[in-house]
């Protein structure tokens, strides 16, 4: 693999994992299911996604911030990383399918319960004649793969990338280059004398 082809590696899986981690941010805001009650209104309560799955907001989030993450780690982080991207998307692809393709009745019972006042899974379950999902859960769902994808590939590629952060470390010996009002703050942080 050429440095080109690493290069390209890196910024697909990086991009892949901050596209899933975003959908699943916009996701969180958008409605995932219509739960209608038979309370004889016949009224159709919209559950947000971030109230059908408590945890979408947090995991996208942390996806968006892990491949952030990748573009400055070194090589042991990012193996890390990676695995924790792969956890991540299962775990939200998971979730996301089972509320699309199952619709339970405890993905829709706080705003349920929001409603009509009634509590208990038996109790919402009684009241709510029918759920049905938009494309949010199934999208989200689809896009999780991203985030596993892009965490494949960082494992696969990751000893190829080349070292990353060498912009913001500063190397410096003693006594070289000319020396500023910062280089004396460092020294104080570190506990130096600035004036030797």
């Amino acid at each position: 693999m050429t440095d080109a082809s690493a290069r390209r590696m890196r910024l697909s899986a990086v991009l892949a994992i901050l596209l899933g981690g975003a959908v699943g941010i916009i996701g969180s805001t958008q409605t995932w299911l219509n739960a209608t009650l038979n309370d004889g209104s016949e009224l159709a309560v919209p559950v947000p996604g971030a109230d059908a799955l408590a945890v979408l907001a947090p995991l996208s989030l942390a996806a968006l911030a892990l491949g952030l993450a990748l573009t400055i780690v070194g090589r042991v982080l990012r193996y890390a990383f990676a695995v924790i991207a792969i956890g991540l998307g299962a775990g939200l692809g998971w979730s996301s399918f089972r509320i699309a393709s199952q619709r339970p009745v405890d993905a829709v019972a706080g705003p349920v319960t929001d409603a009509t006042g009634l509590s208990g899974e038996q109790g919402i379950a009684g009241i709510v004649s029918e759920i049905t999902a938009t494309p949010w859960p199934a999208v989200t769902a689809v896009t999780s793969v991203l985030i596993v994808l892009g965490g494949m590939v960082v494992l696969a590629t990751a000893h190829r990338w080349s070292a990353s952060g060498r912009r913001y470390r500063t190397e410096r010996t003693a006594g070289t280059g000319p020396r500023d009002s910062i280089d004396s703050w460092d020294d104080l942080s570190r506990g130096e004398d600035p004036t030797s």
